[in-house]
């Protein structure tokens, strides 16, 4: 059965972000992948479905309406490349992203063929596939408003400056005053920061503001 994995808060959150509930259907034969990515997607707000026999998709995209499809490539009894005809030949819109741990010339031919949203590369980094998954939805007009993208751009510079330096948010907390938890929902876009607390934060990871607000 498909598992689904997202908490009701967290698609509301989803839907706050970009007006609909955004479902995403990962195929992966590998059930610790599937689990690992529903609650990196379900994070996000968005909710997950899961399938490790890649022979029921078609099914599963009939019982529910998905907006994307994450797809493995390498999969026992069913190629990856014939389960992404059998998705076009349903659907000739949802984006797809095909993963893979071994790239190749034919696979990323027969992606490309079959209008593939993206091709990437397993393991992949978790900010760089949720940038992905991104642009996937946004190629199909699906798009955060400005107010969540911005939350969301602030978040990941000041995630990715902690990480940088090795801080904990245990470690963060204790050198700007404010809660682990406040922290991480900041970071996670969960929660809207006062300048205040922004300029505590970035003056504790040694940035500038310019630098926390960027192009936006």
């Amino acid at each position: 059965m498909p598992i689904e994995a997202s908490a009701p808060e967290d698609t509301d959150q989803a839907k706050a972000k970009f007006g609909v509930t955004i479902r995403i259907l990962v195929v992966d034969d590998e059930q610790d992948l599937c689990d690992y990515l529903a609650v990196l997607l379900s994070r996000e707000g968005f909710e997950v479905h899961s399938l490790t026999d890649p022979k029921r998709v078609i099914d599963e995209l009939r019982a529910r309406e998905y907006h994307l499809v994450i797809l493995d490539m390498m999969m026992p009894e069913v190629t990856g490349t014939e389960v992404l005809s059998r998705i076009r030949r349903h659907d000739t819109d949802i984006a797809v992203i095909v993963s893979t741990a071994y790239p190749n010339v034919d696979t990323a031919i027969a992606s490309l063929k079959h209008q593939a949203s993206d091709y990437v590369r397993k393991p992949f980094e978790p900010e760089a596939f949720l940038a992905t998954v991104m642009q996937a939805l946004a190629r199909k007009g699906l798009r955060m408003d400005p107010e969540a993208e911005m939350h969301r751009a602030i978040g990941a510079v000041l995630r990715d400056a902690r990480k940088h330096q090795d801080l904990t948010l245990k470690q963060l907390s204790r050198r700007t005053g404010l809660s682990v938890s406040l922290l991480s929902q900041i970071e996670r876009a969960e929660s809207t920061a006062s300048i205040s607390s922004l300029f505590r934060i970035a003056t504790a990871l040694g940035l500038k503001m310019s630098q926390v607000f960027g192009a936006h």
